[in-house]
């Protein structure tokens, strides 16, 4: 009789499991079936999250639906022109469109985008029942409309964070060398001057050991966004200096004179310490994006740097790539007194919360079976591998999983310290205006990088150049 409960049990959970299970199966190939055949073109950003969607998830989809998905991955400058002139010309040869954070709120602005949230409440039939937006982590926000509507789903979310190496803090002739030189204890900064003297101290440990090694990374491209977008949105938020330093409350002021920070004394402060480390890096810093900053420190060539998160996981765990695994810590950046207090208490950041979201354009010819991949790509099912092979969190309940929790041991806390210490970061301030007053403002940076202008008078410039383009477009009154 308990043998028999016991086979009857069996059978009842395998009945329930044969009646459940093909209604979670067959949800893909059900919901892609009146679209099989469809192929879909998507364009991105080269990264190793964009490269998994195109290698791995692309396939596993179309094996599931019979919607075959194309992923065109190209440069960063490559990918925003394509979707935005595919977006203004109305052209429909995109579905689907990488959109970093900082762009986002420039797209909703201009309507380019499907309202996922809507979309999905519209026709019950899309929505796939192991889809649910409530899965991602807070970073899914910075992707929502004023109503909370979701207008993209999240594929990669990191921080960029200080990097140092741990090998070379640790070795004991040259933690005796530098305390020789500075009285000091050798460990990682928590303050500018105690970063810009490590920086300067391994500079001239490299230089008088013959070895090639510089005390920092800088990401100071004289000609690409990077440089700009390292200052604003890494450096200056760690001198106190929030949101480029336009008051939107007031009146979208940027210089002192109106109420301002972007040329504030905090600014100029952070302007010269940025580019007294750009004069003691490597010297491919000049000429450095984010890619390169990465590259430079998998090549052992610094001690210490800012480096992108989605960069930072390969440089400590990728043999094939990296000169420095197992050799890398990771840490908060170096912050001025009160700043780590201003982001505890809301009223700051210290530093750049990173990453971005695939959306579905408004004039995709495929809209509804695009909005099937989205959905494929937000399960939970499918980030830990994800996670492991390009490391990026935008699911809560990823970080629990074991594969990542073994990954995180092996980086030294790098997940954990996206997941705790992440509030203390902020994505790109809700600025539809994002790219306009970056390129009003870029080639006056430019030269204050090549030094046709000192550093203070070309924030001052910056600033009033800020206010300009702002009046122009109708926010500065």
């Amino acid at each position: 009789m308990h043998y028999a409960l016991k086979a009857s049990a069996l059978a009842l959970t395998l009945g329930f499991a044969t009646t459940a299970s093909p209604a979670w199966a067959d949800f893909w190939s059900d919901a892609g079936a009146k679209y099989k055949g469809v192929t879909l073109h998507g364009v991105t950003e080269s990264t190793p999250p964009s490269n998994y969607i195109k290698n791995v998830l692309a396939p596993e989809f179309e094996k599931k639906t019979g919607i075959k998905v194309e992923i065109e991955t190209t440069s960063w400058d490559q990918m925003y022109d394509k979707a935005i002139k595919d977006m203004e010309a109305k052209t429909g040869i995109y579905d689907m469109v990488y959109i970093e954070q900082d762009i986002i709120y420039s797209y909703l602005a201009r309507n380019f985008l499907v309202d996922i949230t809507k979309t999905l409440k519209d026709q019950p039939d899309l929505k796939a029942p192991t889809y649910d937006d409530a899965n991602f982590t807070s970073f899914a926000d910075y992707f929502k409309d004023a109503n909370g509507d979701l207008f993209g789903t999240p594929m990669e979310a990191f921080l960029k964070t200080y990097l140092y190496r741990k090998d070379l803090f640790d070795d004991p002739k040259i933690k005796e060398a530098f305390k020789k030189e500075t009285g000091k204890d050798l460990k990682p900064a928590t303050t500018h001057e105690e970063y810009t003297e490590i920086a300067e101290f391994f500079t001239k440990y490299g230089k008088d050991n013959g070895m090639e090694l510089w005390g920092t990374t800088a990401q100071a491209h004289t000609g690409h966004p990077a440089s700009w977008y390292e200052f604003f949105e890494s450096i200056v938020p760690t001198f106190g200096v929030y949101n480029w330093g336009i008051d939107a409350k007031n009146n979208y002021a940027a210089t002192v004179e109106h109420g301002g920070t972007m040329n504030g004394d905090k600014a100029k402060a952070a302007l010269k310490y940025w580019l007294h480390l750009r004069d003691i890096a490597p010297p491919e810093s000049t000429q450095s994006t984010w890619t390169e900053t990465a590259t430079t420190f998998a090549a052992g060539r610094v001690a210490q740097g800012l480096i992108y998160g989605e960069n930072a996981a390969w440089i400590a765990s990728d043999e094939a790539q990296s000169k420095v695994v197992g050799k890398v810590g990771f840490a908060l950046p170096p912050l001025e007194p009160g700043v780590l207090d201003d982001a505890k208490a809301g009223k700051g950041y210290i530093g750049y919360y990173d990453g971005g979201a695939f959306g579905v354009p408004i004039t995709s010819k495929n809209k509804e079976a695009s909005l099937l991949f989205l959905e494929f790509i937000g399960q939970n099912e499918v980030q830990p591998d994800w996670a492991i092979a390009a490391p990026r969190i935008t699911n809560k309940a990823t970080f629990d999983d074991p594969k990542v929790k073994e990954m995180d041991t092996k980086l030294g806390g790098f997940y954990t310290m996206l997941k705790d210490e992440g509030k203390l970061f902020a994505g790109a301030p809700p600025y539809p205006f994002h790219a306009q007053v970056r390129e009003a403002t870029a080639p006056i940076f430019y030269d204050i990088l090549t030094g046709k202008i000192a550093p203070d008078e070309g924030l001052d410039q910056m600033a009033a150049k800020a206010e300009e383009e702002l009046t122009s477009l109708g926010y500065r009154k």
